[in-house]
């Protein structure tokens, strides 16, 4: 069965689910940031905000986007309730035609975006908000992952994240395949994903060196 991820969608997928809580990050943005000096980040489908406000927390300026306002508004509450005042800049947008600025941040982050074109124009544009420097995560889920994405349309390959890179400008750190779990009405459930993780070259702003 084909899905199509527009607005509409999106804010019905909302609306008939509960919040999911502030939850905690995912674990692939922990391991992706952990070396890295706070700077500007973009949530590109933050959803209900863990990952936007874990970066806020830590010091990033974090602008944080997605289509469904239903999703932007439990964000805010998990947001004012950890205590995140500042920091993010929530954004209304749809990834499909949104635009972010060309080579504005230092981690440009993206975690199971579904959007309702092919996926390959939006990752080349997240590609190219990358900063001198800075750093590209991308995970979506895997095609043997069953527990969480059901149609093809939601499964990516590593091939379609690598592919929007030129390897003359980019150093990758993470291609493949991914594992974690998920604890769901009390069982563990064991997820699949494919993870991408790149480092632009290049001198970041104000001279410091990139990792």
């Amino acid at each position: 069965m084909s899905e199509t991820f527009d607005k509409a969608y999106w804010d019905e997928h909302y609306d008939a689910h509960a919040p999911a809580g502030a939850g905690g990050p995912n674990p692939y943005l922990l391991a992706a940031s952990r070396d890295l000096t706070p700077g500007t980040a973009l949530d590109a489908g933050c959803g209900e905000g863990a990952e936007a406000i874990w970066l806020a927390a830590h010091g990033w300026q974090v602008t944080a986007v997605d289509i469904a306002d239903t999703a932007l508004h439990r964000a805010r509450e998990h947001a004012a309730a950890a205590g995140v005042t500042t920091g993010i800049d929530w954004i209304q947008a749809d990834l499909t035609t949104w635009t972010p600025a060309e080579e504005r941040f230092d981690l440009v982050c993206s975690h199971y975006v579904h959007p309702a074109a092919a996926p390959g124009d939006l990752f080349r544009r997240l590609a190219a908000a990358v900063a001198p420097g800075g750093t590209l995560l991308l995970v979506g889920h895997h095609p043997s992952d069953h527990h969480t994405a059901t149609t093809p349309e939601a499964h990516v390959e590593i091939g379609e994240l690598a592919a929007v890179l030129d390897p003359g400008r980019w150093d990758i750190a993470v291609a493949g395949d991914g594992s974690r779990v998920m604890s769901h009405g009390g069982r563990e459930i064991p997820l699949h994903d494919t993870v991408l993780q790149a480092r632009r070259r290049g001198q970041a702003a104000g001279g410091r060196l990139g990792r």
